[in-house]
Parts: structure tokens; sequence; C-alpha cells
């Protein structure tokens, strides 16, 4: 069993089989998960000063502010996403 690294941007990789979701910070459910990591010490920031394009949840609880776009994170972790019409 071998361990997946994905690049988050600016040089910083996680784990990609630890991956829960990966979603846009425009919603009010998301930037109230965002607030909660902060306040509990679980939000790292990899966005070096740059606009939060996406939010990575991780299984240990742990919340990542990127500067990339979900659908570059998506497409780094080899899950493309089909369009349903």
């Amino acid at each position: 069993m071998s361990i997946r690294f994905i690049n988050i941007g600016f040089g910083n990789i996680v784990s990609a089989g630890r991956v829960i979701a990966v979603v846009s910070p425009d919603s009010a459910p998301i930037k109230r998960l965002i607030q909660e990591g902060r306040d509990g010490g679980n939000l790292i920031d990899a966005t070096y000063g740059r606009r939060t394009r996406a939010v990575i949840v991780m299984d240990s609880g742990h919340i990542l502010l990127t500067a990339l776009q979900p659908e570059t994170i998506a497409n780094r972790l080899g899950t493309r996403e089909e369009s349903h019409v």
C-alpha cells in the first residue's frame, strides 16, 4: 500500500487518501466551517496571502485553505467530475 500525495499549491502537499471533500468557500455553511476550524485550531491556511478558492476537509478534522480551484485539486486527485444533464 503506497501513500499518494497531491500538491495543493506553493509546494504544499497533502495525503490524497485523507481528503474527504474539496469545496468552494463561497457558501455560508462553508464559511461557518472555516470559522469553526479557526476557533478550534484546526485550520491550515496554505494560501500564502492569496484569495481562498478551495477548502479541503481532511479525515482528521483539519480544514485546509488553498488558492487553487476545486477543479484543479479534483483533477490532481484523479477524480474527474462528470456532467449529468
